[in-house]
């Protein structure tokens, strides 16, 4: 076979270090928009970009061309660095040192699509933890409760 065809979309997660409640208007938008910039860039359209206060929802179709790891570091150092210069009261920004990605079957789409896009909704009733710890069960990823939040 003399080409690698490739097509995976992936469903990244990440919050805030210790879910500080961070990220809103004006701003939020913006970082939304930058951090779809930073996936295109590394050549993983993105297909939607969302969040809440204390966290950021990324479906995007991972390029042959790089690591997910690498994706989510570069991702996760540009978005933080550009974040702060946005107000003097955001100096403390970080992101968490971890991160979940999920595959998605490309069937699924379309209601991963509308979940992103129905985050503060969804987030009057769900906080985050339960949010995740549901991806987590979803998926059947093993991880320890201890060291999942740090």
């Amino acid at each position: 076979m003399g080409q690698s065809l490739v097509k995976n979309y992936v469903h990244i997660v990440f919050s805030t270090k210790y879910r500080e409640k961070l990220i809103f208007p004006p701003y939020e938008q913006e970082l939304h928009a930058y951090l779809g910039g930073v996936c295109n860039e590394l050549e993983c359209p993105v297909l939607i970009v969302g969040g809440y206060t204390n966290h950021v929802h990324i479906l995007c179709m991972l390029s042959k061309k790089i690591a997910l790891m690498t994706m989510v570091q570069k991702i996760k150092a540009s978005s933080s660095k550009w974040y702060k210069t946005k107000d003097k009261s955001l100096k403390n920004f970080f992101w968490q040192d971890g991160y979940g990605a999920f595959s998605v079957n490309p069937s699924e789409v379309d209601v991963v699509i509308g979940y992103i896009k129905n985050q503060h909704e969804h987030h009057r009733k769900k906080g985050f933890k339960e949010e995740y710890r549901g991806f987590l069960k979803k998926y059947k990823v093993a991880y320890n409760e201890d060291y999942v939040w740090d």
